[in-house]
């Protein structure tokens, strides 16, 4: 494999990788990053913007990454052990499954991100999203089904919610799900919209209504998609994410087996909002190296840029950019390693409780410093930035990605709103615990 040093440009890397003390990585992690950062760049990061360019990612990538284990890392840690040591799957890049804690997911997400370019969007999506609520919700028939060929990689998966009139009101989906006569099928009518990974796909993990109005007839359903009667699907043209392969899906009397059903009807609302606190992390730290990609970029550009007959860096009001984005980027950084590391010590049911608001906002607020670093990239480039080609190509394609930042994975507005009722929610009932008066 290629070696592939840490780069010495300032806010090019987090600081553990600048031989900064941290109290988050052992040994371990930083030998597995070592080896990660290797991987990636010979199969992937070496060619993202001819990727980019060519709006996908070869399917031989994919299966190259699945070789090494290398699409594992995206499902949420603990890894499920038992089911990958029975499909003879023992480690990832010389780390133990059982070994493998979210400090581990962290530096894999960072890694895949190291272009600037969310290249990594056209093989994730599926592991990262699709298969986790098959895992922690499905029957153990449909796990027996379908989990050996999904998490050996022999069929792709996505998961399916967003519609084109329920992007972050999960709670209007108007999908429909309807059991025969027999009670031995769902008939499933509807469309979904903006779905990463989902022409590519096999099967979909999907929000349905098989009840009435609201969350409570909400449900989770296993649907086949390529060449299944009925499913239509068809790419959208996005302004970022150009290889993530975003789909138009749509669902016309699609037949599909009870069996297929993930947990119970009903359920599908709580299945949603907890598989979306392991998607918006993994987000989050990807976003934070696109926005160090973007800000290390305008600072070595200053450095070497004349203009008034003295490099751009001597200007104050430069520097002053700089230092604004800067501030907000290492803020980022921080906040996502302290999540990670309180991931690795909490029980998952407690992760969920007390850190479901905090990761909302944390994804948020990385959509806003990628807004901060690439718009301050761009403008430092100047003309160049504005440009599709030669030395500002990167930092103009940067920009182009915030909106993909800002929005999948829930908007940023109803994000920050969400954090807060969830704290507010944990306020209240620390306050009934303790028997105090209400506000």
């Amino acid at each position: 494999m290629a070696t592939v040093s840490p780069n010495p440009v300032p806010f090019s890397e987090p600081p553990y990788l600048r031989g900064l003390p941290s109290p988050y990585y052992s040994q371990g992690h930083r030998q597995f990053q070592s080896r990660c950062r290797a991987f990636i760049f010979e199969n992937l990061l070496s060619r993202a913007m001819e990727f980019e360019q060519q709006a996908e990612v070869p399917a031989e990538i994919f299966h190259k990454f699945n070789e090494h284990n290398m699409l594992l890392p995206n499902l949420p840690a603990p890894l499920p052990i038992d089911w990958l040591k029975r499909l003879g799957v023992h480690d990832i890049l010389g780390v133990k499954v059982e070994e493998w804690d979210y400090l581990h997911a962290g530096i894999y997400a960072d890694e895949l991100a190291r272009s600037g370019l969310s290249t990594g969007s056209g093989i994730n999506a599926g592991f990262a999203f699709g298969i986790p609520p098959i895992i922690k919700f499905a029957s153990r028939e449909l796990q027996e089904r379908v989990l050996p060929d999904l998490l050996l990689g022999k069929k792709r998966a996505c998961i399916a919610i967003t519609e084109p009139d329920a992007g972050s009101d999960v709670a209007n989906i108007t999908t429909t799900a309807v059991k025969t006569e027999d009670g031995k099928h769902y008939i499933i009518n509807g469309s979904k919209k903006w779905i990463t990974n989902g022409i590519w796909s096999d099967v979909a993990t999907m929000a349905v209504r098989t009840g009435g109005p609201g969350p409570g007839g909400l449900s989770v359903v296993l649907v086949p998609l390529k060449g299944h009667p009925g499913v239509t699907m068809r790419r959208l043209t996005v302004s970022g994410q150009k290889t993530g392969g975003t789909t138009y899906i749509e669902l016309d009397d699609v037949k599909v087996p009870v069996d297929n059903l993930v947990g119970r009807e009903g359920e599908g609302m709580r299945i949603i909002m907890t598989n979306f606190n392991h998607e918006r992390l993994l987000i989050a730290v990807g976003v934070n190296r696109q926005a160090r990609v973007a800000l290390s970029a305008a600072f070595s550009y200053v450095l070497k840029r004349q203009a008034f007959g003295k490099p751009l860096m001597d200007q104050p009001v430069v520097r002053h950019r700089l230092a604004k984005a800067g501030a907000e980027l290492e803020t980022l950084s921080a906040f996502l390693e302290q999540l990670l590391y309180q991931l690795c010590h909490l029980s998952k049911a407690e992760a969920d409780l007390q850190l479901g608001g905090i990761t909302a906002m944390a994804k948020a607020k990385a959509g806003m410093v990628l807004n901060e670093c690439a718009q301050c990239a761009v403008l430092l480039f100047g003309g160049s930035g504005l440009t599709a080609s030669g030395q500002g190509e990167l930092v103009e394609a940067i920009l182009r990605e915030v909106p993909g930042a800002r929005i999948p994975g829930g908007s940023e507005d109803v994000l920050l709103d969400l954090g807060i009722r969830q704290l507010v929610k944990i306020y209240r009932a620390q306050e009934k615990k303790l028997g105090q008066s209400k506000i």
